[in-house]
């Protein structure tokens, strides 16, 4: 029934659903309207009872990114700059695509999200970043499913195939190179200060800037190089982080990237200078909004480093891989892993790329551990099913058949490497 209260012009309806009073305002001064939502509400309850919805109203991509999803990604991600910048970028790529963005969540096809492929294709981008700005997609589609903003199930988001991973190795003589550069590029910095401090700008009054940090990328990519840091964790790295001979990782890109990570001799030297006249909390410090070195603050002097060594450009990242390469040959997995910062072996593995020097060094102590076994290409072959040493032959052969981890009998690190 609805009703007024005294002293209101406003209908109020009340009935009884299931023992229970329900008694709610309306809100309205028609009691026609008063009526019908009354109405409505024990249709709502009744729907309820047996199971029966009423239909959801789904949004647009653009209205469940902006209402839903980024809101959610800032919340859960709010300490993880990098991370929050993936999704943000992705985000932001998709609804730049009016075909995605404009439509309803259970309108996209496959059709539409093979045109949005199409169209990052023409723009040059690499099957890398394309597989990137789908992952964001796929995510999406799953978080407005669980939410459910979706009842049907969305199409699947197929990553391409043909995606090219980071494999590239330095060489010694390479680094060599790289480090010389690195070293000139700082020295011409300073020489340029020193000139200019002698120069007619000066003689004029007009005081020239100090550069701050000259020999920024010959430290940073020293400590890449031995400790196998990711370039981000360098970058953000405090002074009360480095102690003890040992630089200690608090926190990461997951929860692993915890861990302590012994210095080199090289780098203990390199850092002890720059703690000498460190004037911020800051290894590397820099003109950012973070406050420290980002990114881009190397990208012009590792640029011209790789001219001046003549080596291949490559990435910073480079230096995290020739690093854990160089380890695997002497370290077991367990420890790789620790120190490389990682959840599971599948993840190091993709950051070790066995190099012909090393392979062949693995292959002769399986030999030698195996006391000079054929391999299937004569008629006399050895009995590998009995002999002890020749069991571990067997797991030898075994492991590179799965393509898993090459043991070896030497797990001592050497100085060099740790």
């Amino acid at each position: 029934m609805v009703y007024k209260q005294k002293n209101s012009n406003r209908w109020w309806y009340k009935f009884v659903w299931n023992g229970k009073l329900i008694r709610e305002s309306t809100k309205q001064t028609n009691k026609r309207i008063a009526e019908q939502m009354e109405a409505a509400h024990k249709a709502a309850l009744a729907k309820g009872e047996v199971g029966i919805r009423d239909k959801v109203q789904v949004p647009t991509l653009a209205d469940f990114a902006a209402k839903d999803f980024l809101p959610f990604i800032d919340a859960r991600f709010i300490e993880k700059r990098n991370t929050l910048s993936f999704y943000r970028n992705g985000v932001k790529n998709l609804l730049a695509f009016a075909a995605l963005g404009q439509a309803k969540l259970d309108a996209i096809t496959s059709d539409k999200i093979t045109g949005y492929i199409q169209s990052r294709r023409q723009k040059g981008l690499q099957v890398a970043s394309i597989n990137r700005e789908l992952q964001v997609l796929r995510s999406m589609f799953r978080l407005a499913v669980e939410w459910d903003k979706l009842e049907k199930v969305p199409p699947k988001v197929e990553l391409l195939s043909g995606e090219r991973r980071r494999d590239r190795v330095l060489t010694s003589d390479e680094e060599h190179e790289y480090f010389r550069a690195a070293q000139i590029i700082g020295e011409d910095i300073e020489n340029a200060y020193s000139r200019a401090l002698e120069g007619i700008r000066a003689m004029r009054g007009q005081e020239p800037i100090k550069p701050e940090d000259p020999f920024l990328l010959r430290d940073l990519t020293a400590l890449l190089i031995d400790c196998g840091l990711r370039p981000e964790e360098a970058f953000r790295l405090r002074w009360d982080e480095v102690r003890d001979g040992a630089v200690h990782i608090a926190y990461g890109k997951t929860i692993n990237a915890r861990r302590r990570i012994p210095l080199t001799q090289r780098v203990l030297a390199l850092l002890e200078m720059r703690r000498s006249c460190a004037g911020s909390e800051w290894v590397f410090p820099a003109h950012t909004a973070s406050g420290h070195a980002e990114k881009s603050t190397p990208k012009k002097q590792h640029k011209r480093a790789c001219a001046l060594a003549r080596v291949q450009p490559f990435t910073l990242y480079t230096f995290r891989h020739t690093c854990l390469t160089r380890w695997a040959a002497h370290m077991d997995p367990y420890t790789l892993a620790y120190l490389a910062g990682h959840s599971d072996f599948g993840m190091t593995r993709r950051y070790v790329h066995p190099q012909a020097d090393t392979v062949r060094a693995a292959m002769e102590r399986a030999q030698a551990a195996g006391g000079g076994h054929s391999f299937g290409h004569s008629g006399q072959k050895a009995d590998i099913t009995t002999s002890g040493q020749n069991s571990q032959v067997i797991d030898f052969r075994r492991e590179i058949g799965r393509g898993e981890w090459i043991r070896t009998t030497d797990l001592l690190v050497p100085n060099q490497a740790l």
